[in-house]
């Protein structure tokens, strides 16, 4: 059966056009016919409003400009929301970090052996001179990062094994553990850049994003109300919106 949006048809090689844009989602013909009716419905309240739509694109965006109104959201709505919502604005533990990388060995005792007392040399070197840690991060790290200099940036709690993470936190900033650390990915020697301790993130800190998210919300709002109304008033047959029609 043939969807016809108030006289309008939206025909097959229309949906078949538009369904690559919606190859990601769990129904993608669903997700075609409905983009298209809301596509359809725009356009004809558009040029029932006056816009030029020889651009169709550019016609919805200046109807959806002068329809789509609300009131941003001020420092008053902010806090009101900060302080109702407590438990959004908590973070944990977090550091900074670099590190050299050596690898545990090819399995035997000899290689094993070997590869720790390069890694122990190259700590003492590092204990002793703490501003080339950068440089021999580059010459011998086998991580990525060495590049960097070692540079891991920053992370949380959780986010690293185990056994790094507890030589991290149990480092504090600015020092280079005293010992080598050993995960499943080998020996470690890291250089503790920062320690921040978890908590409740202070209002303002979070005040301009959070302005940005409460005004986002209402514009997404304001636009599923706009559009249901559309859809609501519109004659569409042969398919039922979902929720709305």
């Amino acid at each position: 059966m043939a969807i016809i949006v108030n006289g309008v048809e939206i025909t097959d090689a229309m949906v078949q056009a538009e369904l690559e844009n919606h190859a990601d989602t769990p129904s993608p013909r669903d997700a075609a016919i409905q983009q298209l009716v809301l596509h359809q419905l725009l356009l004809q309240k558009a040029q029932e409003s006056g816009f030029d739509t020889a651009n169709e694109g550019q016609a919805i965006g200046a109807l959806l400009d002068k329809e789509l109104q609300f009131v941003p959201a001020d420092e008053a709505t902010c806090i009101a929301y900060y302080e109702a919502n407590q438990q959004q604005f908590k973070q944990g533990d977090s550091a900074k970090a670099s590190h050299i990388l050596f690898p545990l060995g090819s399995g035997d005792e000899l290689s094993a052996t070997l590869a720790r007392a390069k890694a122990e040399g190259v700590l003492a070197e590092v204990q002793t001179n703490p501003s080339r840690f950068a440089d021999l991060a580059r010459e011998h790290s086998t991580c990525p990062s060495g590049k960097q200099g070692g540079d891991l940036g920053q992370f949380g709690r959780g986010q690293m094994v185990p056994e790094f993470e507890q030589a991290v936190f149990g480092t504090d900033a600015g020092q280079i553990t005293p010992n080598l650390v050993e995960t499943q990915f080998g020996y470690h020697i890291i250089q503790v850049n920062q320690r921040s301790e978890g908590g409740q993130i202070a209002f303002e800190d979070i005040k301009d994003r959070l302005g940005q998210y409460l005004n986002e919300m209402a514009g997404r709002q304001a636009m599923h109300d706009y559009l249901t109304k559309l859809v609501s008033a519109a004659k569409i047959e042969g398919y039922t919106m979902p929720g709305l029609n």
